[in-house]
């Protein structure tokens, strides 16, 4: 899974999702019909699989910098992932 769902915008732009399996994304970027998953997948025999831990404010203000966000809206975007209280 990725946890900025942000990136799904440049996604679905580049692989054309729509036109190809007619999967929408609504203004909060779900996916319709619901039941449509996507991610991210490498294939590598040594790739390992891993989790993103809980991330602090310093990084999510340099994330939102790289991205021209501001950090207001990119802690709501990343909300499930903050290591601390907004």
């Amino acid at each position: 899974s990725q946890p900025d769902h942000t990136e799904k915008a440049a996604m679905w732009d580049l692989l054309t999702a729509h036109d190809l399996a007619s999967i929408e994304l609504t203004e909060s970027l779900a996916m319709l019909p619901a039941a449509s998953v996507s991610g991210l997948y490498f294939a590598n025999p040594e790739s390992k699989y891993f989790a993103v831990g809980k991330i602090q404010k310093d990084q999510v203000a340099d994330y939102a910098k790289r991205k021209k966000m501001d950090l207001e809206t990119c802690e709501r975007w990343l909300a499930p992932m903050l290591g601390y209280d907004r």
